[in-house]
Parts: C-alpha cells; sequence; structure tokens
C-alpha cells in the first residue's frame, strides 16, 4: 500500500480523514512528491477542460461533468477522485448526505444567473466557485482546486478570460494564498464582499 508520512495540509484546507489518505494511488515518500504528481495530473485535466471540443461539447453546469473534471484532476492519484465524500468533516456546513442535492441546486442557481443576468459573468464564476469550496466542499480533498478550474471554464465558456488566481497554485502557504483565503472569509461574513474575491481571481 502507498504511503505518505506528512500529510499535514496547509493552513486553510480541510484535514484529510486517514481512510482517504490510504486510498493514495503512486508509492510517494514526502508532500512535495505528492504535490508535483498533483499538479502534472491537473495539468493533463486542464489541457482536456479547454480543448477545443470538450468546450464546445461539455456543459460545465452538468453534475456528471462536475464529477468527471475532478476526475481528471486528481484519478492518477486519489482512488476516490470523482467521488463525494462520504463522512462529515471539521468546519464543513453541508452533511455529506446533502452534496448531491445542494449540488444540483447550486448548478441550477448559476444557470439561473446566466440566464437572467443576475450578476457579471466574473461575479457569476466566482459565486459559483465561492459555494462550491466553502459551503458544498463535496469530495475528500481538492475542492479548492477543482473549483478554480472549473470557474476558469465558466467564465471561458461564457467568453471572459480564464481567471489568474494570484497567478501561482495557491497550494504553498505566502502572501497569494493568504489573500485567497482572506477573500473567501470576507464572503462568507457577508456575500456583499464577493469583489474581493473577484478581484483577486483576475490577479
Amino acid at each position: 500500500m502507498s504511503s505518505i508520512p506528512n500529510l499535514n495540509e496547509p493552513p486553510g484546507n480541510t484535514p484529510l480523514h486517514p481512510d482517504d489518505a490510504a486510498q493514495l494511488i503512486p508509492n510517494l515518500a514526502t508532500r512535495k512528491e505528492l504535490d508535483e504528481w498533483e499538479r502534472q495530473n491537473i495539468l493533463q485535466a486542464q489541457t482536456w477542460a479547454f480543448s477545443p471540443r470538450v468546450m464546445k461539447q461539455r456543459d460545465p453546469l452538468d453534475e456528471i461533468y462536475v464529477r468527471e473534471l475532478h476526475t481528471r484532476m486528481f484519478g492518477e492519484t486519489w482512488k476516490w477522485a470523482g467521488k463525494y465524500r462520504t463522512r462529515n468533516g471539521i468546519n464543513l456546513e453541508c452533511p455529506f448526505t446533502e452534496i448531491h442535492e445542494r449540488m444540483g441546486a447550486l448548478l441550477g442557481n448559476v444557470r439561473f444567473w446566466i440566464e437572467n443576468k443576475t450578476f457579471q459573468v466574473d461575479e457569476i464564476a466566482v459565486r459559483f466557485h465561492h459555494q462550491m469550496v466553502g459551503q458544498i466542499h463535496a469530495f475528500p480533498n481538492g475542492n479548492g482546486r477543482h473549483a478554480r478550474l472549473i470557474a476558469s471554464v465558466l467564465a471561458e465558456r461564457l467568453n471572459r478570460p480564464r481567471f489568474t488566481w494570484g497567478r501561482t497554485t495557491l497550494i504553498e502557504p505566502g502572501p497569494a494564498r493568504q489573500a485567497y483565503l482572506d477573500a473567501l472569509k470576507a464572503v462568507d461574513a457577508n456575500e456583499v464582499n464577493i469583489q474581493q474575491l473577484v478581484l483577486f481571481a483576475r490577479s
């Protein structure tokens, strides 16, 4: 069985349950190796997601797409990639038993915002991202990276540039990651503060 001696998550990440950590696919020795392995997996997923064929034929607001994107991002790393979490965690607002229902409601809301021009496109995509990562947190791990990528896919489908998210991976602790976490917390406190997260997404 593959093992990682230190799976301590960076500040702001939800700790990975030991049973989920045990489902690592590659045999890696360090957290740094895990990050690099995941990075390569995610790059492959980005190539797929932004390919002209997929952009034209697949709808990022389809629940099957949501799970497939996570699988493509982490399918070479974790056996549970693309599967919703099956346990509750610390500070997670959404019980795992409600994930499927709440995901469906969110996807419907985003469609409504687009059709009715409720918000500007950037704000729609960033609200989608925030509710995915901050309120539903559907997967055992990788929720932030998944939500950022799918928000960028949605933005591009709606004729906006991809988001740059501070121009870093936001994995390592540092000023960009802290600014991202602060912007998320600002929206958690009051949705009026969504522009702070929009600005960060374009930074």
